[in-house]
């Protein structure tokens, strides 16, 4: 038996102010990656969308700035800046400085609110290595500093009066700090995201994003008049709509307001997107739940009064009524409960019940006012129950045949010899050849390699019986234990590292999507639970008097030449693909975890990454066409 650790009340530590918030970051942004740094901004910027909601702010404008911070400005009403009773401190400092200081606890200041904890902006000062503040309001303009989260001591000042034609607001800049963040160089792309879902949730608001840093600086202005019902036609950018006009109706009742747009495309894959006070719910909800069952009942009740269904033997399904079909599902509430501390579900019971209400009463008006959306939509339904029912019977013929039926895993997989999931490795390597040099490369004690041939079924475009006919896919499946579509279960994975290992050229890419469109489709809990990964083989190999390095990318081989071999290495390598590499190379440079470079897959905006699989694995090509003319670099475009 160990020796007894001492533990008394001098062992009992407590963190006042905002220490907690620097010595464990995750708890109150989820991690310090890119995801929690990006997550700082929209702590901000929620902010001024609840100044929006409170119906006081139109513009907001974030900013990148060459020094790296992020500045985020409004027009609303500016935070207090009179003095708090309670800590003789103007608010502005309390709300910077206290955990659970704002005005979004009671019902007078917000009805409706996003950042419920109150630890929003507070947190973000916590952990910028510095954060400046202006404040225009109370016919004036004042100003704060703030270093490691403390205010400047003599820095709260009112540094003149405001100009009559001024508008009130707040300005907020903070510059993340280098030693909490693993990386502190922000996206420009990963925050435009986050701010088109907003306008598109806000109708009538303005959000500008401004990224300085380019020679020549970008700026981008996100505004929807149409509010949600642009979402859906941006989303069906890349579909085909069955029916010419999105599907809108909005209520309110008990004062939460619901607001509901949809579109039926001919595409196989649905889009359902469900928010909460902004928030985006990935995990559903009650709100979720009442739109799905309302949306199948006035379907199911369309279609039985027009004998539209008669050869069907029984009701559509919700999968059936789903199926292509795009929808943006935006609840306000006074006051919501979400489930976990991630707040990607709601839970208010009384929620469900006013959105089956408003769907109910929405859409059987909208159908008994157009008639041909109404048929348009039980015909896509009516055919999606119609393959539903044929793909069953070729789907159980199938697993009959299948590796999924037994319990036996697939003869292509060197499996490893661990049986605990949080130790297991899966490497899905591309190519017999990489595969052969990893499984002589890898540490069998806890990675195993399952080696694919080929480009496997394109998922988007095929329903899952012809999906499970793919002998590749079913290797897949039973490598990993969880089941697929219905039948998955995450308890069951047998890797809760899953790494997608391709070459670095253009095939490799299209495997890799290949195999991520099929774990997003049908096995997404996987990417959502942060299990799949994919590898980064480095290009090229320099040596110099005994030393190797490896680079990534051309710049950075170009940086080793120049810095490390002083411009005369003994071999520059280039690596054309994994089955150039022998396995001792495999290992060192690809597989061994003290070398090793992995890439986490994950899906911090369900809308942007379901419309992004549909441009690039979808049947419309002009869209993937001016994708990659966008994104392609070092290239020269030719028509064909």
């Amino acid at each position: 038996m160990s020796e007894e650790t001492e533990y008394g009340a001098g062992q009992i530590q407590v963190l006042e102010g905002l220490q907690a918030v620097r010595k464990r970051p995750a708890m109150y942004i989820g991690s310090t990656d890119d995801r929690g740094l990006h997550h700082l901004v929209y702590e901000v910027v929620d902010n001024s969308i609840d100044e929006s909601l409170a119906g006081y702010c139109e513009d907001i404008d974030v900013a990148i700035h060459e020094d790296g911070s992020v500045s985020v400005s409004d027009d609303g009403r500016g935070i207090p800046v009179d003095t708090h009773e309670q800590y003789d401190r103007p608010a502005l400092e309390v709300i910077m400085t206290v955990l659970h200081a704002g005005g979004k606890f009671d019902s007078k200041s917000y009805q409706v609110s996003g950042g419920l904890h109150g630890v929003g902006v507070s947190v973000v000062n916590a952990l910028s290595s510095r954060l400046e503040v202006e404040v225009k309001r109370d016919g004036g303009v004042y100003r704060h500093r703030f270093e490691g989260g403390q205010p400047v001591e003599g820095a709260f000042e009112r540094v003149r009066d405001m100009d009559p034609e001024e508008e009130t607001g707040t300005t907020i800049r903070f510059w993340p700090d280098e030693d909490i963040f693993e990386t502190t160089d922000f996206s420009r792309g990963t925050l435009a995201n986050r701010l088109r879902e907003l306008a598109f949730l806000n109708s009538g608001v303005a959000i500008t994003l401004a990224d300085e840093r380019p020679e020549e600086p970008e700026r981008e202005t996100f505004l929807y008049d149409g509010g949600i019902r642009e979402f859906v036609e941006y989303l069906n950018e890349t579909r085909s709509p069955i029916h010419p006009d999105v599907i809108y109706f909005a209520d309110e009742d008990e004062d939460v307001h619901v607001e509901i747009a949809m579109q039926a495309t001919e595409e196989l894959q649905g889009s359902v997107h469900a928010f909460a006070n902004n928030i985006n719910t990935r995990e559903g909800g009650t709100h979720l739940t009442g739109f799905k069952t309302a949306l199948t009942r006035v379907v199911n009740d369309y279609a039985n009064e027009h004998g539209l269904i008669d050869d069907l033997e029984g009701n559509l399904k919700g999968e059936d009524v789903r199926e292509g079909l795009t929808a943006v599902i935006s609840v306000k509430h006074p006051d919501p409960q979400f489930e976990g501390q991630t707040k990607t579900k709601l839970g208010n019971s009384e929620v469900r019940g006013i959105v089956e209400s408003a769907v109910h009463d929405g859409l059987s008006t909208f159908f008994e006012e157009n008639p041909d959306t109404a048929r348009a939509v039980v015909s896509k339904a009516a055919e999606a129950a119609r393959a539903r029912k044929a793909a069953k019977k070729a789907e159980e013929l199938t697993r009959r045949k299948s590796a999924l039926e037994s319990t036996a895993l697939p003869g292509k997989l060197a499996d490893c010899q661990t049986r605990d999931p949080e130790e297991a490795e899966l490497f899905v390597v591309e190519g017999d050849s990489a595969g052969g040099s990893a499984k002589q490369g890898r540490d069998r004690a806890n990675q195993a390699i399952l080696p694919i041939k080929g480009k496997i079924l394109n998922v988007e475009k095929h329903r899952l019986d012809r999906v499970l006919e793919n002998d590749e896919i079913r290797a897949l499946i039973t490598a990993i234990g969880t089941g697929i579509g219905e039948e998955f279960d995450i308890d069951d994975a047998r890797y809760q590292k899953i790494i997608i290992m391709t070459d670095a050229d253009v095939d490799g890419a299209h495997i890799r999507t290949l195999l991520l469109t099929l774990l997003y489709r049908h096995m997404k809990p996987l990417i959502e639970s942060g299990y799949v990964y994919a590898a980064q083989p480095p290009l090229y190999r320099v040596r110099y008097k005994g030393e190797t390095y490896d680079a990534m990318t051309e710049e950075e081989r170009d940086r080793i030449v120049a810095e490390e071999c002083d411009g005369n290495p003994a071999q520059v390598q280039r690596f054309k693909g994994l089955g150039e590499m022998n396995p001792d190379q495999l290992w060192e440079t690809t597989m061994n975890p003290e070398n090793r470079i992995l890439k986490r897959i994950t899906i911090e905006d369900a809308a942007a990454a379901d419309r992004m699989f549909n441009v690039l694995m979808g049947d419309a090509v002009e869209p993937r066409k001016q994708f990659i003319k966008e994104h392609a670099t070092d290239a020269e475009w030719v028509d064909i």
